[in-house]
């Protein structure tokens, strides 16, 4: 562990004396103090005490300030400002790394799904997850689902009822009337928060794995697309967008360490199992009810012409007058 990471973890019980740290490392003092610098330069404005060094009351949304206390085994690289965080972390996975969570406040070339626009201004929790999990590329879709568990969870933690839309669309759900301008683009909610996954991997492993998140957290509803809410609007406030980031991070490490997992909670938080919908796939479209998702993560419709397993595609919940 290196003297940066090192200090966190001591600061996390209390007071650390720098005299202490040193000789418990390792390392000089003036190592300490290095670190100690360092910090603060990020953001986490450690304060020098009689009793040693002692962390923030309130952590700032930084790199270091999401490291503190975070349980999951992911370093976190923060930018003010990036194009993409999915595009840094590829380029982080060319350079070997791993376990690494690519945080931004602001994405200026975000994307989502199949190109589509993606408004990713200050205010909103921007994440791409880099890791190499030792699966076949085949199974990489479970973590997709995984990340889409993680930030239901987490939205619920703070007050807002989320529920997961197949494949990756975490939404509230609501009445067509309650949202304004209606629900144009069939989501059967108000779109909180997307997922964009990539890969690159052999026949038999995936080589690394990148699984961007973005949440509408503390962002006017107005400045969003049509359809779309965030946690500000939906909860009348602001959250603590460092510890809600942290939870995310956690819930997504339990899960990628227990795939077996992903699934039946997938399962109960989604929205689209038992619904009736229409999927625009490649090779045509698929109308009926959803009645499960089967591993990796296919969807499992009920037709007039019996089962159909959908692997990849565009869902849209309909209502009984949407069906013909």
């Amino acid at each position: 562990m290196d003297t940066r990471r090192a200090l966190l973890s001591a600061l996390e019980s209390g007071p650390v004396s720098g005299p202490a740290l040193a000789d418990e490392l390792g390392v000089s003092r003036a190592a300490v103090w290095k670190a100690v610098e360092g910090l603060r330069e990020e953001g986490f404005e450690v304060e020098s005490t009689g009793d040693g060094y002692v962390p923030p009351a309130e952590p700032a949304y930084c790199a270091a300030g999401i490291e503190f206390g975070l349980g999951a085994p992911y370093a976190v690289e923060y930018h003010d400002g990036l194009s993409s965080t999915n595009d840094r972390a590829r380029a982080l996975a060319a350079e070997g790394e791993t376990d690494v969570a690519v945080v931004a406040d602001e994405q200026t070339g975000s994307r989502g799904r199949l190109e589509r626009e993606w408004v990713a201004p200050s205010g909103g929790v921007w994440v791409s997850i880099l890791t190499r999990p030792s699966v076949a590329p085949a199974r990489a879709p479970l973590f997709t689902l995984a990340a889409a568990v993680a930030i239901a969870d987490a939205c619920r933690e703070v007050g807002v009822d989320a529920t997961i839309k197949w494949p990756n669309d975490v939404l509230v759900e609501g009445s067509d009337e309650a949202s304004e301008g209606g629900d144009p683009v069939g989501r059967g909610g108000r779109k909180l928060a997307g997922i964009l996954t990539e890969m690159e991997g052999e026949a038999d492993r995936v080589s690394w794995l990148v699984v961007g998140i973005g949440v509408n957290a503390n962002l006017d509803a107005e400045t969003l697309p049509a359809g779309a809410t965030s946690l500000r609007a939906e909860r009348g406030g602001d959250v603590d967008r460092r510890r809600f980031l942290a939870r995310l991070l956690e819930r997504y490490a339990e899960l990628a360490d227990d795939p077996d997992a992903i699934l039946p909670a997938w399962r109960e938080r989604a929205s689209t199992i038992g619904r009736r919908v229409r999927v625009e796939t490649a090779s045509g479209t698929v109308t009926g009810r959803a009645v499960d998702v089967e591993p990796p993560g296919a969807l499992v419709v009920e037709t007039e012409e019996g089962r159909t397993r959908v692997h990849a595609g565009d869902c849209e919940h309909l209502r009984d007058a949407d069906v013909r």
